[in-house]
């Protein structure tokens, strides 16, 4: 089989530059038009409760939501190459190197993340308001200060950086092996890969669960739901198939990847399709319970984003975008092996796993005062350039496909 090596053109980093520069401009006139107004009557109700809107605060919300979506979507790509060797799945040892290539982005994105924090916890995060655990201030919250013990900056940096840095060390353990396919013939770089990958997958399980705690739930630090977890990382999972699906389709197009066909692309649309109803599933499972249970702590959550003419809207477009339109148009045989329909379902699920962060992060960081504009769009363009500008660089470090990998026979004469 003849190597492959996707060139990272000039055109291509040119436009990425193009997309970062317009995102920067963009960003700016938001931020020009957030201070000349917009907010003028929600300044001035805040100044007279002595607690001021500024708009760094919507800047350092569009931060943190970018950073939490970039670094998700940068491991899940790991995740899945993981699940590809601890499965022994065959079909798709011609694509794991592109959604490998995604955890280049976790050096950067986990200091962009720890950079956010350090800067801007206080105005993220309600517990890191010193006042509330001293007793004798009038803003004493007893709950928090029963969570002093968990929720303190020193421990949430730490297993912060733990986050990161695992991820960061099990994708370059896995990167490195996963090269050496290309020169090792036989069995051995393969089953130390699947010894690896369910190494990462064990401690995935717990970091990903606990990372979606510190830093989306700790935002409305009295709110808990033990499904969070799981809602956060069917966000994630989603839209990272939905990456891994969209380059796939595109690099097929422009000439690379002979060894994939179209039953590949099936299967990636079905894994889209699937993980849509799953994102569905956690979404709907955590919604009735505390709709059912209607304990006011829990309630609050909901009552924030259903009954908010801020945030109402975007409710429901999250379902619609996240739900409804993927599995209304995916659902024959015939749309998963159409790339037009895989294109714009994946375009859409992006966007709309976007969206279902904002609604995660905005209400308990911005309350009224959140929005969308120019800063937001500024922000997404800015992240999305580097995001590709990083792992189309990776990509095209090695080649696309591991021409010794031990199932590229079973993934050449893959059909369904």
């Amino acid at each position: 089989m003849q190597e492959e090596r996707f060139l990272f053109t000039a055109g291509a980093k040119k436009n990425l530059t193009i997309l970062g520069i317009v995102g920067v401009v963009l960003l700016a006139l938001g931020i020009v038009m957030l201070n000349v107004g917009g907010h003028d009557e929600h300044e001035a109700a805040h100044e007279a409760s002595g607690h001021a809107f500024h708009w760094t605060q919507r800047l350092f919300a569009g931060l943190w939501i970018n950073n939490i979506y970039f670094i998700g979507i940068s491991v899940i790509g790991v995740f899945f190459v993981a699940i590809q060797y601890a499965a022994q799945a065959g079909w798709s040892a011609g694509i794991k190197r592109i959604p490998l290539a995604f955890g280049a982005w976790l050096p950067y994105g986990g200091a962009l993340i720890l950079a956010v924090f350090l800067l801007a916890y206080y105005d993220l995060f309600h517990w890191t308001h010193s006042e509330l655990y001293d007793p004798t201030s009038p803003d004493f919250d007893p709950i928090l200060d029963g969570k002093k013990s968990y929720l303190n900056l020193p421990f949430f940096i730490v297993r912060m950086v733990i986050f990161l840095g695992l991820w960061y060390i099990f994708h370059r353990l896995i990167r490195k092996n996963a090269l050496l396919e290309d020169t090792n013939i036989g069995e051995g770089q393969w089953r130390k890969l699947r010894s690896l990958s369910a190494i990462f997958l064990i401690i995935f399980a717990i970091t990903s669960s606990m990372s979606a705690w510190d830093w989306i739930m700790s935002i409305d630090s009295h709110w808990f739901s033990t499904l969070f977890g799981w809602y956060m990382f069917a966000s994630w999972f989603v839209s990272g198939l939905a990456v891994i699906t969209l380059l796939v389709i595109i690099l097929k197009e422009k000439g690379y990847l002979a060894v994939v066909n179209q039953n590949h692309i099936h299967d990636l649309g079905k894994f889209v399709f699937a993980f849509s109803i799953f994102w569905t599933y956690t979404w709907l499972s955590q919604y009735l319970l505390i709709y059912y249970a209607n304990i006011p702590e829990e309630a609050v959550y909901y009552v924030e984003r259903m009954q908010s003419e801020t945030y109402a809207p975007v409710f429901y477009i999250n379902l619609i975008l996240n739900f409804f339109f993927p599995f209304l148009v995916l659902m024959t045989r015939d749309a998963k092996r159409h790339n037009i329909f895989l294109k714009v379902v994946c375009t859409v699920v992006l966007i709309g796993h976007w969206i279902d962060f904002y609604q995660m992060v905005t209400p308990g960081t911005l309350g009224e005062n959140g929005g969308f504009g120019f800063l937001e769009i500024g922000l997404i363009m800015i992240y999305t350039a580097a995001f590709l500008f990083v792992i189309l660089g990776s990509l095209a470090k090695a080649p696309l496909v591991a021409k010794n990998h031990p199932m590229l026979q079973e993934s050449l004469h893959h059909h369904i």
